[in-house]
């Protein structure tokens, strides 16, 4: 089988961690890779997303334990029917 050469550029760790993962499923990167192409090309699918996961940082999960807490005690906005009560609530609040 002839082979061809792809080359790309990406970060080192990511790399790293892919080999990784690869070697404990017992596989070599380069088969993984092109199992991927294939699956690629029969599918025409993209099996990934394109966002990276998030991770909620420190500030994140302060203000949600916070919103946690106030809702709890009763702190939250009303659930309302229709927007203009929405809005009327929030001018009584002054908002």
């Amino acid at each position: 089988m002839n082979t061809a050469s792809i080359f790309i550029k990406t970060d080192p760790q990511l790399k790293a961690k892919a080999q990784k993962t690869a070697k404990d499923l017992g596989l070599s990167l380069t088969s993984v890779i092109n199992r991927y192409l294939k699956h690629f090309i029969a599918t025409k699918i993209i099996t990934f997303s394109s966002m990276e996961e998030e991770t909620p940082n420190a500030y994140f999960k302060k203000t949600l334990k916070k919103a946690r807490k106030d809702w709890k005690e009763g702190k939250g906005s009303p659930i309302f029917d229709t927007g203009e009560n929405a809005v009327k609530w929030l001018k009584e609040q002054g908002i």
